[in-house]
């Protein structure tokens, strides 16, 4: 899999101009974070780190990754119904994890109280890695699936047009034609924008749950403007806010500032330092509301890690997609080896394994947002103090995807522009709207096998 840029990485002259031209362009077309210094001002921004040229996909991989995400939502939405399945899969996690603890209560008590939400919206991103097989061959292999504030849809509908400026000042024109137009911030405006008409309320909001300190808010705003090009109004709130002025009325509509709310879409609240006591209290406001949440609970449960790693198990998908063996071995073949490290034989076999090959596996807690995953000595230390504690059922094993890195240039701001050896990740956005199945218990259909 050559990127084809090679020749063009070794002029550092011609590197240095197309990186100031690219970063000009990058600016105009809008892929713009706040700073670290002002992260809560929007009056000096500077450029979201990208790559000064584009990565290539193999297209049977591309359509691979486009067709098997109809089967992600499914699952997705299969898994988040399945109250049994997330009660026993979860059920080691909650011991250990604290926060996925303090979401499966809420869980548990919305499931009590009965379910007042009627509309239901997936906003997902479903991540790859490209294995490199021992043939040369490339293979799609799953990392995860985001279903809470699953992030950068806005700012890659205006990266293309930067690559493709790149392209055509190197009078690659042929080349630039060949960059794909990809606008996820439409497509996920479009999925709010059905939710919200489903709700049925011409007046009501989309009530949109930020971080006071936003760096990535322009990525967010892309979706807003899209909303209200429709005509539907968004407002921004902190969980905080929510706390203090939010409300449920006889009927569990959700008002925020005396404004009904159709829509809450979750870009916070994925991460434990999102919570205070207070954030905990104004989450259970928001899950027991009727207004449409995105994600729900449930689903933001079914994105954990230890739900794909029990997915990976064999016969689990044919229990959750009953009927589908097409869907079914899509899904499988996207498959990266996954290992529970629950106490007993098979958690034990697991740690042994990694332990002995620790470039061959990752350790992966139960957490989004980046930057949570152990590899190497610092997974083998982990793993030898986790070994003989109920504190592993916390963490997943997964087999290392080895993809073939190629050559290109990094653009960051405050730093040269880098020549450097890169590994690519394919996001694909996947949206989904459905009424609330009224006819079938949330447990149906769920046995969990004997391990």
């Amino acid at each position: 899999m050559a990127t084809g840029w090679g020749s063009l990485l070794q002029d550092e002259q011609q590197l240095e101009e197309l990186a100031r031209q690219a970063v000009d362009r990058a600016l105009a077309e809008g892929v713009l974070l706040r700073t670290s210094q002002e992260p809560i001002s929007s009056e000096v921004v500077s450029y979201a780190p990208f790559t000064l040229f584009p990565s290539l996909v193999p297209s049977a991989l591309l359509e691979q990754a486009y067709a098997v995400q109809m089967d992600f939502n499914l699952l997705v939405d299969a898994v988040s119904q399945n109250a049994a399945f997330l009660e026993q899969t979860l059920s080691s996690t909650i011991k250990r994890d604290n926060f996925t603890a303090h979401l499966f209560d809420i869980h548990k008590q919305i499931l009590k109280e009965g379910i007042a939400q009627t509309v239901f919206l997936g906003l997902n991103r479903s991540d790859y890695m490209f294995q490199r097989n021992a043939d040369g061959s490339a293979a799609l292999k799953q990392i995860e699936i985001n279903t809470i504030s699953a992030s950068f849809g806005g700012l890659a509908s205006r990266t293309p047009a930067v690559h493709r400026h790149v392209l055509n000042v190197l009078g690659k024109t042929k080349e630039a034609a060949k960059i794909l137009s990809n606008n996820p911030s439409k497509g996920l405006a479009m999925g709010i924008a059905k939710a919200w008409e489903l709700y049925g309320s011409a007046n009501a909001r989309v009530l949109l749950i930020a971080q006071e300190k936003e760096r990535n808010i322009f990525d967010q705003r892309a979706i807003e403007n899209e909303l209200l090009a429709r005509n539907i109004h968004v407002i921004r709130r902190k969980f905080e806010d929510v706390s203090e002025k939010g409300s449920l009325d006889q009927d569990r509509r959700l008002f925020m500032d005396d404004q009904e709310v159709a829509v809450v879409y979750f870009r916070d609240g994925y991460m434990p330092s999102h919570y205070s006591l207070q954030n905990w209290g104004a989450r259970l406001l928001l899950e027991r509301s009727c207004a449409v949440k995105c994600p729900d609970i449930a689903t933001q449960l079914a994105g954990t890690k230890k739900v794909q790693q029990e997915l990976s198990r064999s016969g689990m998908l044919e229990v959750l997609l009953p009927g589908q063996p097409e869907a079914v071995a899509r899904l499988r073949a996207t498959f990266a080896g996954l290992y529970s490290l629950d106490m007993g034989e098979e958690g034990d076999q697991a740690i042994t394994e990694a332990i002995a090959a620790p470039s061959c596996f990752v350790l992966k807690p139960q957490r989004e947002g980046g930057g949570n995953n152990l590899y190497g000595e610092e997974m083998v230390q982990a793993l030898e103090r986790l070994k003989d504690s109920e504190e592993r059922a916390s963490y997943i094993l997964m087999e290392k995807i080895e993809p073939e890195p190629f050559g290109n240039c990094l653009l960051r701001p405050g730093s040269p522009a880098r020549v450097v050896q890169c590994i690519s990740e394919l996001g694909i956005f996947g949206v989904y709207v459905r009424p609330r199945i009224q006819d079938l218990p949330t447990s149906q259909g769920y046995q969990m096998k004997p391990r």
